[in-house]
């Protein structure tokens, strides 16, 4: 498995997409959205049968597309009703070793001003 900075934005698209496209089809897709497909960013696609990923990323002097393909299993995809929703690093990962990232729940951040 690859790591990834975990200061790096992820954006996921939720509609499945034609798995023809390729990098120049992809950042087209980026584009189209209002996002910068030459930032600081990496960016989820997924087709229809939710069983492959792409993710396209801008490595400063070029694009790099990376995919993964499952053999039996299927990717657990947002359901949300935003078409581009924004991921951390972390629940990437998850999202790619077969996690529901929308069933993790973290305890609330919570503010204390005394201890005890």
């Amino acid at each position: 498995m690859f790591e990834l900075d975990a200061k790096l934005t992820v954006y996921l698209h939720r509609d499945a997409i034609d798995f023809r496209k390729s990098i120049n089809g992809l950042a087209g897709l980026v584009e189209a959205d209002g996002m910068d497909p030459f930032g600081s960013a990496l960016y989820a696609f997924s087709n229809r049968r939710r069983d492959r990923i792409k993710l396209l990323g801008w490595g400063g002097n070029g694009f790099w597309l990376l995919m993964k393909r499952l053999e039996e299993d299927r990717f657990v995809w947002p359901r949300r009703p935003q078409a581009v929703m924004e991921l951390t690093t972390e629940q990437l990962h998850w999202l790619l070793e077969g996690i529901d990232i929308e069933a993790v729940r973290r305890h609330p951040a919570r503010q204390y001003r005394h201890a005890g």
